[in-house]
């Protein structure tokens, strides 16, 4: 039995695909315990996953709600600033909590997201194995790829390479902050000097959410890097999907995520689309719309409305998902076949959606000013061409044979197996 700790951003849709593999591991005979600040013990939804609060002297109770809403609503260069700081302040944290919290609940092996760099610090500075799991788009620097949160799409052209050399060093501008708090953490270990997210990845094993054909080509992947596909529980979410769907009229589900439902003005927009179209449309806002706002959709055209729908049966049933391209719908839908209309907002959104227009699964627009009009335009264009489908379903059966939280299990307990035996050091002096 390994007792396994998992570090990774505060956020749901990373902490439900670490969810699902750490309940793999127990279900394994293994032990799994989540550490961060307390807060996040609130958004653990699997009792049998332990927790261990951290950084209550920095992070107190309420910071956390405060940290997401200035994440899914940046606002402008400022609040982009602030969330550049949020994440800093957390790594740093974390690095000088994490190494206390794992020697004291006798972690053996961390599972680190790639979007926390502080995972992989403190267990190469401890001497334990790590495996780095990428719940959203990989952070793997290569020449041909954009970074994950950039919007353009896949270009191998010289002018392309110069156009993704150009955004690292953007990034890596807007990241200092974030830098510098790596940077010292890996100098105060004894590490070698490092700066960037894609510098904290694990030698051992690194894993994907997503397959190879929901990305742009690589050519710079390490051996040790696995795609497997989404992180999902067996007979999790099958919920029914009790609608009265009408089967000779196309039925599109809507939902623009749990930190970004309530931008209203994008809800009228497709319901006004659907209305003009004809289609049957069923809206999940996830508990970000009042009542009023509820009625005012519904009678701008949206056939049904919600606050949270049972995704991947919806899915399931649908011909077209309209979605913020947040990596785990878009998996969701991808894995039913269904195409999808992108609006990304935030986060790596832009950059999942590039790769739906990559892989043919369907178009993107701008949230921005969105009309219906464009959206109606957009829809006709996917929903009368069979191609997107079929390329939707061909990613579909990539998924169906990448193996998921199965086979990721089975990557960390070889990964385990493979790690040479250390001894972790048993305190640290912070600097």
């Amino acid at each position: 039995m390994t007792h396994f700790a998992f570090v990774m951003p505060p956020f749901s849709s990373h902490i439900r695909a670490m969810e699902a593999l750490a309940i793999t591991l127990i279900a394994r005979g293994h032990r799994a315990t989540f550490i961060h600040q307390v807060d996040m013990a609130g958004l653990v939804q699997a009792s049998e996953i332990a927790f261990e609060g951290v950084g209550l002297d920095t992070h107190p109770p309420g910071t956390l709600e405060r940290i997401v809403q200035r994440a899914a609503h940046p606002r402008g260069p400022l609040g982009l600033w602030r969330t550049i700081r949020d994440v800093a302040s957390t790594t740093d944290m974390l690095c000088q909590t994490l190494p206390e919290a794992l020697l004291r609940i006798g972690a053996e092996v961390v599972i680190a997201d790639q979007m926390e760099a502080a995972g992989g610090l403190v267990a190469e500075y401890l001497g334990l194995p790590y495996v780095s799991l990428a719940c959203a788009l990989p952070i793997n620097r290569d020449p041909l790829v954009p970074l994950p949160f950039l919007p353009w799409g896949y270009d191998a052209s010289e002018r392309g390479i110069k156009r993704n050399r150009g955004g690292e060093r953007v990034s890596d501008i807007l990241m200092r902050a974030h830098a510098r708090v790596i940077l010292h953490h890996a100098r105060n270990f004894g590490l070698a000097p490092r700066t960037s997210l894609a510098d904290c990845l694990s030698p051992y094993a690194q894993i994907s959410q997503t397959v190879a054909g929901f990305d742009f080509p690589r050519r710079s992947l390490p051996a040790h890097f696995h795609h497997v596909g989404p992180l999902r529980l067996p007979g999790s979410d099958t919920s029914p999907l009790e609608l009265a769907l009408d089967p000779q009229r196309p039925f599109i589900f809507a939902s623009l995520g749990t930190l970004q439902g309530g931008r209203m003005a994008v809800f009228k927009a497709i319901a006004k689309a659907c209305q003009a179209l004809d289609v049957q449309l069923l809206i999940a806002h996830c508990g970000l719309l009042d009542a009023r706002q509820v009625r005012t959709l519904e009678s701008d055209g949206a056939t049904w409305v919600t606050d949270f729908a049972p995704q991947r049966a919806v899915l399931s049933r649908a011909t077209l998902a309209i979605t913020h391209a947040g990596i785990n719908t878009a998996l969701d839908a991808l894995s039913c076949g269904v195409p999808m209309l992108a609006l990304p907002i935030a986060f790596d959104q832009p950059g999942v959606a590039a790769r739906i227009e990559h892989a043919g699964a369907g178009e993107r627009l701008s949230p921005r000013r969105l009309s219906a009009a464009k959206v109606k335009e957009t829809l006709e264009r996917l929903l009368g061409d069979n191609r997107y489908r079929l390329s939707a379903r061909a990613l579909s059966e990539e998924i169906r044979h990448a193996g998921g939280v199965t086979r990721a299990a089975d990557i960390v307990e070889a990964a385990v197996q493979a790690a040479p035996l250390s001894t972790p050091l048993p305190r640290i002096e912070h600097g």
